[in-house]
């Protein structure tokens, strides 16, 4: 016997999330109660232009300050597929049209508190054009530019502190042999 989902209600919903009340059984039989998150999910992009890493600086309220991050959005139209997402978020945020895109990972972001999963790409052959920011934090946001070496300094010396962007630019430095 394993784990058994035996259904789940809302205790509230936003735009694109839910928080749920989940019940469950346990392989014994015993029943439980967890509550989380429901996410859409949200795909990731560390675009390379050149030798730079191409990063927005974005005020996050959780937190009260502004990140320094990799373009990110959460797939928030229907039937939208992560790539798809990915290629929105890119023109959003920085402006940009990528010629190539490579998978790098799928990952769940937060397991104990949300079924968010992430989907990070790196977009190379970049050609800018005008960003459109969609929310006031991403009409603020600022874009900066770090070579990918730096980048992988800024993950260990705290200038990164985004998961997924650290997670996104090891995984593209290791994928282009850059430590």
């Amino acid at each position: 016997m394993s784990f058994q989902s035996l259904g789940e209600h809302d205790l509230h919903a936003w735009r694109s999330f839910r928080l749920v009340e989940a019940e469950f059984t346990s392989p014994d039989g015993s029943r439980f109660d967890r509550t989380f998150l429901r996410h859409p999910g949200a795909a990731a992009i560390v675009p390379l232009d050149g030798d730079d890493v191409v990063f927005v600086r974005q005020f996050r309220p959780a937190l009260g300050t502004s990140l320094l991050e990799v373009p990110a959005g959460t797939l928030d139209r229907p039937g939208e597929e992560p790539l798809a997402c990915a290629v929105r978020e890119l023109n959003e945020e920085i402006g940009a049209v990528a010629r190539e895109w490579v998978h790098l990972a799928s990952y769940a972001v937060a397991p104990g508190v949300s079924d968010e999963r992430l989907h990070l790409y790196l977009a190379t052959g970049l050609t800018f054009g005008a960003t459109s920011g969609d929310g006031i934090e991403e009409q603020s946001m600022t874009i900066e530019r770090l070579t990918l070496a730096d980048a992988v300094a800024a993950c260990t010396d705290g200038r990164l502190q985004d998961a997924k962007s650290i997670i996104g630019v090891l995984l593209a430095a290791r994928r282009l042999s850059v430590s």
